[in-house]
């Protein structure tokens, strides 16, 4: 099941990248394309910390009892070349998490309307990774996708925090991660509840 586990979010974690970047297609800005990013290659999308470091611990560290996540090298884009400059970085950003929880639904629809119990732990290891990824992306912290989206929103006297933000984003995010996270366990489970029909 470790194995399993680890293939799934990896695999999750593509679709997540893969979405941003044709999202950003879909609105003119062909950067992602030409960088090969839309593709299901994992090795062009693996980020060290976030796609081997931080799985690979969270695993060892909870004894593969505990859900684990990461995240992949940003796509790059070019916002200049957006049709819509006012909200297409927003879209791009909301795009991977939205993926992620398509996915979820999916799989978790599977187990609520057909009877599958010699698939049940696997297709529930699919649901609660891909539920787990498109809430953590959300958080508002660099580099994750809820950064993008709060800056998205907020008037541009703000840069000088986002710039500080984006800098020492990385210690805030591992600090959430390991103190405030787990604390959000409880709402992907209920999440997982209302999809499937029933607790994990």
């Amino acid at each position: 099941m470790t194995i399993f586990i680890l293939i799934v979010l990896l695999f999750s974690i593509v679709i997540h990248e893969i979405s941003h970047g044709a999202m950003a297609d879909y609105l003119g800005d062909p950067t992602a394309k030409y960088a090969g990013r839309l593709s299901l290659n994992p090795l062009r999308h693996l980020d060290l910390f976030g796609s081997v470091i931080l799985p690979i611990s969270l695993l060892i560290l909870t004894r593969g009892q505990g859900p684990i996540f990461g995240w992949a090298k940003p796509v790059p884009i070019n916002p200049y070349n957006f049709r819509d400059k006012k909200w297409g970085n927003l879209k791009v950003a909301l795009a991977g998490p939205l993926s992620n929880f398509f996915v979820a639904l999916f799989f978790g629809f599977l187990l609520r309307f057909f009877n599958l119990p010699q698939l049940y732990d696997f297709l529930s290891v699919i649901v609660v990774l891909n539920l787990l990824l498109a809430i953590f992306n959300l958080v508002p912290i660099p580099p994750l996708d809820g950064s993008h989206l709060l800056f998205s929103l907020l008037p541009e006297k703000t840069l000088r925090f986002q710039q500080f933000f984006f800098q020492y984003g990385i210690f805030i995010l591992i600090l959430f991660i390991y103190l405030v996270f787990p604390l959000i366990y409880p709402l992907i489970f209920w999440i997982y509840r209302i999809i499937v029909g029933q607790p994990f």
